[in-house]
């Protein structure tokens, strides 16, 4: 009997994905384009230049190497300073290279690194849109900084806003210079996230959610996680299926079915993106057909240790 049910939802899905969400960005920010064709046409570059995270997921496991492609991982980090540069030469590599991101490898709003990085590009190439992707435990202390520097695409992982879910997934973060664990370090991030959401959203940035798919546990909740950051002010969601990493090594990838409902649940609230690739945080080009990151940052492997969680 559920069969005619599960194909309706997948036919829904997929006109729902020829349609553009935003048409300002179609075809310009490729990862925030839902057709394939808008995903395939703009390239853009991530910059590694976040060394610090506040929170502990138990499915991250950040590193520096070249062959893992997965989110958290880069070759090196950067200075901004150094990134200015990098942008430079990316520009003459990359000729259809319209967006600059952070998105680690620690998290962007976690110290100054970025905020610095993206007001110096800012101030050089204004056409370029710059985006943020961030964990959003500083969101509402940040925001105001990041308009003004520019940034107008941001991405919030929010993963659970259930504390008894979320607690299951970031069992501890740093908060005001002191360790939280359990539901008060859940409490505290989805209430940073819901009120940074709202914040942006009144700022008037283009608000994605990153959503990463667990089976046993938040796997019935992303339709609530969908709902809630809709009212909040998100405009899509990402459902990113679990990489089994580090403390949920142990557990598998979503199924086809298992992703196909949660994006079902998901897409009754906002609209669904579906092109992700789990991007490196020093990636470049367009996500899935060109990657210029030796290019741009040659051999010459620098492996600087990263700290996190306070």
């Amino acid at each position: 009997m559920s069969a005619p049910s599960t194909a309706c939802a997948a036919h829904a899905l997929r006109q729902a994905s020829m349609q553009p969400a935003f048409p300002d960005l179609e075809g310009h920010h490729p990862c925030f384009s839902t057709t394939a064709e808008g995903h395939a046409k703009a390239a853009r570059l991530h910059l590694p230049v976040s060394p610090a995270c506040n929170i502990a997921c138990a499915f991250c496991r950040r590193d520096f190497n070249r062959v893992e492609q997965r989110p958290g991982v880069a070759a090196r980090l950067l200075k901004p300073g150094e990134a200015v540069a990098v942008v430079e030469r990316a520009l003459r590599l990359i000729p259809n290279l319209t967006v600059v991101g952070i998105a680690g490898p620690g998290d962007p709003l976690a110290s100054d690194h970025a905020i610095d990085t993206f007001a110096r590009i800012h101030a050089r190439w204004p056409e370029l849109t710059l985006c943020v992707s961030t964990n959003g435990l500083m969101l509402p202390a940040r925001v105001d900084d990041l308009h003004a520097a520019g940034v107008t695409t941001l991405t919030v992982t929010v993963n659970a806003v259930d504390p008894a879910i979320q607690a299951a997934i970031t069992p501890k973060l740093a908060w005001q210079r002191k360790r939280l664990d359990g539901l008060a370090a859940a409490e505290r991030l989805i209430a940073n996230q819901l009120d940074g959401i709202a914040r942006a959203a009144g700022l008037g940035l283009t608000i994605k959610i990153n959503t990463v798919l667990i089976p046993t546990i938040n796997d019935h909740h992303i339709g609530t996680v969908a709902e809630t950051v809709a009212a909040a002010g998100a405009r899509m969601i990402n459902v990113i299926p679990l990489i089994p990493e580090h403390q949920l090594a142990h557990l598998r990838e979503p199924t086809f079915i298992e992703r196909h409902k949660a994006r079902a649940a998901a897409a009754r609230h906002l609209k669904v993106f579906t092109h992700c690739q789990r991007c490196r945080a020093d990636a470049a080009g367009v996500p899935g057909l060109t990657d210029y990151t030796r290019d741009l940052y040659g051999d010459d492997l620098v492996a600087e240790p990263t700290f996190s969680h306070g």
